[in-house]
């Protein structure tokens, strides 16, 4: 609770305190009036005070010229003895009370988001003449070696060079466990070292890094409005004028009517009591306050679950996701490719991934990356000599002075060798050892294991179609979309035919629908640009795809789309509850106002306690973690 809030409490206890005590005491007259006065003051100086500069500004119409009008009438009626003073300090008491609960509950949402900025790391470690010395992360340029120690946040984006530890990724992705870092992996700013020092290369600048993105992310994330926060802002200026107008005619006419039709006296205390009355229940306090609170706290909830939404807008797009269509290979695959299976081998399997690790020795190629990952020992290079690479079919080369080549089917035929066809989907490296035909070997991009879930839980949202499309082969591409249980696919296309592909489903889908695409790659991002919501995986995504998406999962868990989807389906519900709620709630007591059933009690409900309510309601949208 920030020191505000608790001033704010201390003069709500002792203005109720006063107001309960005065209420009690036989005095009457104008000493009852001052002494009045004097808890009206204490909780409501600041209110009038905003009136007041309204007023002088030419902005005079808010709620804090309702409550003003509202209650210096009241006061004024009870001077007269119609009315009575404690309904003008209760109006501004418990006005004062809800302005505290939507304090709260900003605070709160504001603390979620708070939580994102403690990534921001201070300083970076760099090594100078064997001592460490503390700069500042911008001036760290890429290339550079840091050391990162126990307990210190990772500054910038960075390879670890030397040294094992524990990451705390909570504050980047909301999953709890730990994940375990050793030499050679990419280690992202924002985690926090937990065990062992480690030295690492930064491969990014520190206002490029994983860290500065996320904070960019949350900070302009606020300033895209939904088209329920611009209908309400709209409607608040309009709609306050309009209230003020209409009170100020139902306290002259009716008493000017009776009086010269009627011949009747004109009870101008009466009528001046029932519009004051109108004016309490009138401000529109609950829906201006709690509809951009409702969208605050969802975006709060969803960057705490690891779901990084750029804007209230984008999260009314993406509660109306119908159709979502994924790239492949880093979205439902994991972009690491493996050594599935070895088939009509004439050797030991052992033996044959020796000579097929050997012989791509000098490629960087992610097949023979996986090659040599799938032999596990050093390769010495030594034993191999005249390597050739043939582009887009594979490598030939000798081995311990032993002709050796690995490729595909149509380096196989270029020597006058036939390959043995295989039945399993995947890269299919064909060896030849020695002139004879030696076996093959299955790689595969290696699904991930939520994948499958992933693609369940988004039709149990309600997602009407799931679409896969792919650079790959057409059989791979199958046999991963009939294995997740993707609706359809559409396989061997370039970036631009990814774009056409999107164009075509988007014609398919009704006005209200809403498409979304789930990419990682640099050649996603015209696809995550042209979608109606673009869905970027954060940790292996290309700074072109984050650049492009409109949301961001920052642990590239394919279960956080659906989970993505329900919390804004549930901010939005939220949204509409309020609204509903509120307007609801005050047309009723409006008509019972005008006509002189509802008294200032009730005015001071369908004011202030519909805002609490909707305040409450509101805060519901920061509770995601069991969606």
């Amino acid at each position: 609770m920030t020191k505000k809030q608790k001033k704010m409490l201390v003069r709500i206890f002792i203005s109720a305190v006063l107001m309960v005590v005065l209420h009690f005491l036989p005095i009457k007259g104008y000493l009852r009036f001052f002494c009045y006065l004097v808890p009206y003051l204490v909780i409501g100086y600041d209110i009038l005070l905003k009136a007041w500069k309204g007023i002088k500004n030419r902005q005079p119409f808010d709620e804090s010229l309702l409550m003003a009008l509202a209650t210096v009438g009241a006061i004024a009626v009870a001077i007269t003895g119609d009315g009575d003073y404690t309904e003008a300090v209760a109006v501004m008491l418990f006005y004062q009370v809800g302005e505290w609960f939507q304090s709260y509950a900003v605070g709160r949402s504001r603390k979620n988001i708070s939580e994102l900025m403690d990534i921001r790391p201070d300083y970076a470690n760099i090594e100078r003449d064997g001592n460490l010395e503390r700069v500042d992360p911008d001036e760290v340029e890429i290339g550079s070696v840091i050391v990162v120690q126990p307990g210190e946040k990772v500054p910038i984006d960075g390879i670890i060079l030397e040294g094992e530890t524990t990451l705390n990724t909570s504050a980047l992705t909301g999953e709890s466990l730990p994940r375990e870092a050793h030499a050679g992996d990419e280690v992202l700013s924002g985690c926090i070292n937990m065990t062992g020092v480690l030295r690492l290369q930064t491969t990014k600048e520190f206002g490029e890094s994983t860290a500065s993105k996320i904070l960019d992310l949350v900070e302009n994330a606020s300033s895209r409005k939904s088209k329920s926060e611009e209908f309400i802002t709209k409607f608040a200026r309009i709609y306050t004028p309009a209230v003020v107008y209409s009170a100020i005619a139902l306290a002259v006419l009716p008493p000017l009517v009776r009086l010269s039709v009627f011949g009747l006296t004109a009870d101008w205390g009466t009528w001046v009591y029932r519009a004051l009355t109108f004016l309490v229940i009138s401000c529109p306090c609950a829906l201006v306050i709690s509809i951009p609170l409702s969208f605050f706290a969802g975006l709060g909830g969803a960057g705490n679950a690891g779901v990084l939404i750029k804007g209230s807008n984008y999260m009314e797009t993406l509660a109306q996701t119908k159709y979502v269509v994924f790239d492949k290979t880093g979205t439902l695959t994991q972009g690491v490719f493996e050594v599935e299976a070895v088939h009509h081998n004439k050797m030991e399997e052992e033996r044959l991934l020796e000579y097929a690790a050997l012989a791509e020795s000098a490629s960087s190629h992610p097949i023979s990356k996986s090659l040599q990952r799938a032999y596990g020992r050093d390769i010495d290079r030594a034993r191999v000599t005249d390597i050739q690479e043939i582009s887009g079919n594979g490598v030939t080369a000798k081995v311990d002075g032993i002709f050796v080549a690995a490729g595909n089917d149509k380096l196989m035929r270029s020597l006058g060798i036939e390959p043995v066809s295989c039945h399993r989907a995947g890269t299919i490296i064909h060896m030849t050892i020695g002139g004879e035909y030696a076996g093959h070997i299955v790689i595969s991009d290696i699904v991930k294991p939520q994948a499958k879930e992933a693609v369940a839980s988004l039709k149990a949202a309600g997602v009407k179609k799931t679409v896969m499309l792919t650079g790959d082969a057409g059989k791979v591409a199958d046999q991963v979309a009939k294995n997740l249980g993707i609706d359809q696919v559409y396989s061997e296309l370039l970036p631009a035919d990814k774009v056409e592909k999107v164009e075509e489903l988007l014609g398919e889908k009704t006005e209200k629908e809403r498409l979304a695409f789930v990419g990682d790659g640099i050649n996603d991002a015209p696809v995550l640009s042209r979608a109606d919501i673009g869905i970027a995986m954060g940790a292996m995504g290309s700074d072109a795809a984050i650049e492009a998406a409109d949301v961001v999962l920052m642990d590239d868990d394919p279960m956080k789309i659906a989970k993505a989807i329900r919390i804004s389906r549930k901010c939005l519900r939220i949204v509409y509850q309020n609204i509903w709620f509120a307007i609801g709630v005050k047309v009723i007591c409006l008509i019972l106002g005008a006509v002189g059933i509802a008294n200032m009690w009730l005015a001071i409900f369908a004011d202030v306690g519909v805002m609490i309510i909707a305040v409450l309601n509101a805060i519901r949208a920061l509770f995601v973690k069991r969606l």
